[in-house]
């Protein structure tokens, strides 16, 4: 499952570091107080729309590149979690119970007639 308040976090996070910037620098700017703006990057703690503005008005960094940001990270975690449900599929396909030992449908057969 996918967890959007997680990768919300990651991306803020990120965003934080690459400006070289401190939590308590940040939190500062935003008026949030720190440690609510430590569990939103954690993905701990949902953020509220309004708190998200004012996080992205104190990074400088506009609503729309933030979330555009996440949704990229939501698909690419949806697309890794179908390869991993796909290469799960193909491999139960191959596993047969012993009762289904015999030849399957579509199966070829030789005979020594």
């Amino acid at each position: 499952m996918v967890i959007f308040r997680r990768l919300l976090g990651e991306v803020l996070r990120d965003q934080r570091m690459r400006q070289g910037r401190t939590l308590r620098q940040v939190s500062g700017d935003a008026r949030v107080s720190l440690g609510y703006i430590s569990e939103i990057e954690r993905g701990q703690k949902e953020a509220s729309s309004e708190l998200l503005a004012s996080i992205c008005a104190a990074l400088d960094v506009p609503l729309s590149e933030i979330l555009s940001e996440v949704s990229d990270a939501v698909a690419l975690e949806e697309a890794a979690l179908a390869m991993q449900l796909e290469d799960v599929a193909v491999d139960t396909t191959s596993l047969r119970s012993p009762r289904d030992a015999g030849p399957r449908a579509g199966d070829v057969v030789a005979s020594a007639a």
